[in-house]
């Protein structure tokens, strides 16, 4: 064998010494990392969420006429179906339908579609589907539509007994009342005012759907989406 010149040996031992610094370099920031993992920020006006009783969460995002009725269908479906499946009781259930968009015409209650329910028609693109008629009140409240609508007969009365929340988006609330009090020369403010005070039980007005269905999931809450 040849032995080693001074020159190879220092080369050698030159690399095994930036190896190893590199590795001693490498556990900290593996390590910062870790203790910096994400923590999502709290606010005050999203606490409610992390109120509601139950061992699952489920939040149903709602955006479209259709939608509306299929959120109601599929919080009575996660009731039903983990009653007969788990044994778990409606209590257990921390379920959120989120009326936004299109769908949020549908969180307003029959005395404010008497009142407004022409200009709620227009903007979700929805009439009453056996008279074809502008709707006169809040059809997702009426059990005596069945498989002609969505929600397949689950209203909003049965789904809120059974102990489901409504987030209801004031931003899409704020755009209804400036277009409705532009079509009636009336106070958008004064008409806002009033949409909010009707609204159907267990709301929650949120600044958009979009932030409540997003820190929803921050709390822990699956997703469901309806099309």
């Amino acid at each position: 064998m040849v032995e080693q010149s001074p020159g190879r040996r220092a080369l050698i031992s030159g690399i095994g010494t930036a190896l190893a610094t590199a590795a001693i370099a490498i556990r900290p920031t593996r390590a910062h990392a870790q203790a910096a993992a994400f923590q999502p920020a709290r606010h005050p006006q999203d606490a409610w969420l992390n109120e509601l009783p139950g061992r699952h969460r489920v939040i149903i995002d709602c955006s479209t006429a259709t939608g509306a009725g299929e959120g109601l269908l599929y919080a009575s479906n996660l009731f039903v179906a983990n009653k007969a499946a788990y044994q778990i009781e409606q209590g257990d259930l921390a379920i959120v339908v989120c009326m936004r968009h299109l769908a949020t015409v549908f969180a307003y209650n029959d005395a404010m579609w008497a009142k407004y329910g022409t200009a709620f028609s227009a903007i979700a693109q929805f009439t009453d589907p056996k008279t074809k008629a502008v709707p006169t009140t809040n059809l997702y409240n009426s059990a005596d539509y069945g498989l002609t609508l969505t929600n397949f007969g689950n209203t909003i009365g049965a789904v809120v007994q059974k102990g489901t929340q409504f987030a209801v988006c004031d931003m899409a609330t704020t755009f209804i009342a400036g277009h409705v009090a532009t079509e009636m020369k009336t106070d958008p403010k004064a008409l806002h005012d009033e949409l909010v005070a009707n609204l159907i039980p267990n709301s929650h007005l949120v600044s958009a759907g979009v932030i409540a269905t997003t820190r929803a999931q921050e709390y822990g809450y699956s997703l469901l989406t309806t099309l």
